[in-house]
């Protein structure tokens, strides 16, 4: 039996801990956050992977539904052509 006290008497220990730590941290309004990834590392992240779609999106269109070379779209004279055909009145 002393062992069957001795785990009660440690259960209301760490129920009156919790109920210190709770009247404690009441006057406290929030918490501060650690954030694992910082926001300037997100934007950074997000910035990149549109970058990827959009060149993504452009190797498909140009290549696939194109017929043109994958690889054309990294030169700058596909651009050229590109953006004369869209600004063309």
């Amino acid at each position: 039996m002393s062992v069957n006290n001795s785990n009660q008497e440690a259960v209301k220990t760490r129920e009156q801990q919790k109920k210190e730590r709770s009247k404690e941290e009441a006057p406290r309004k929030g918490r501060i956050r650690v954030r694992l990834i910082p926001i300037w590392l997100r934007i950074i992240i997000v910035a990149l992977l549109i970058f990827l779609s959009v060149m993504a999106g452009a190797a498909v269109g140009y290549g696939v539904l194109g017929n043109g070379e994958v690889k054309d779209i990294f030169t700058k004279s596909t651009w050229t052509h590109i953006m004369e055909l869209v600004e063309k009145e």
